[in-house]
């Protein structure tokens, strides 16, 4: 038997040298800063998109400034200061002239919670608020009204009243704080 004879292998092609490469082109100095500002860019982009996954899961609230800038609670010039008597109604309508005065006893005597007084003579925030009305119920009425309300404008609707949310604080940085700013809404709104 005869077998048929193996088809001829085709000699391999041969094998050319690369070209030898082009020198490099010089890159002018914004076009280098150019190419670094883009590569930075994206490896900002990457890593905050790595940051956004990575703390997703975390429950955060804004910061507060007032809570992390601390200054002496003693900012407004006094009698013995040599500037002569300072008016503790600045505000020229009742019921913001009134929380000024209940935020100014707060920051002298004190701020308490679980009672509207307690035996130092601190206040809590309606203690205060009362205190300083002098026994004017609708006046009184009205300031804790303002103050609930800059209060939920704060921390949401779901504050249901000035002393529970002045007995939900271990310290009074918040609820004095709170007082200063109803009385700020109390004049804007010239009551």
């Amino acid at each position: 038997m005869s077998r048929p004879a193996p088809a001829p292998v085709p000699a391999p092609a041969p094998v050319l040298a690369p070209a030898p490469a082009a020198p490099p082109a010089e890159l002018s100095l914004d076009a280098r800063l150019a190419l670094v500002d883009a590569a930075m860019t994206v490896r900002l982009d990457e890593a905050a998109v790595a940051h956004e996954v990575r703390t997703a899961y975390l429950r955060t609230e804004p910061a507060e400034p007032a809570d992390v800038v601390t200054v002496p609670f003693e900012t407004v010039p006094s009698e013995s200061a040599g500037v002569g008597p300072v008016s503790s109604d600045l505000y020229p309508t009742p019921v913001a002239a009134l929380l000024q005065r209940a935020h100014h006893r707060l920051l002298s005597d004190g701020w308490c919670s679980g009672a509207p007084a307690d035996g130092e003579g601190a206040h809590c925030m309606q203690g205060a608020v009362r205190v300083e009305a002098r026994g004017d119920r609708g006046l009184e009425s009205s300031a804790l009204a303002v103050l609930l309300e800059a209060v939920r404008r704060s921390f949401g609707d779901h504050v249901d009243s000035v002393p529970g949310f002045n007995d939900a604080f271990g310290s009074g940085r918040v609820p004095v704080r709170m007082v200063g700013r109803a009385a700020a809404l109390a004049d804007a709104r010239g009551l």
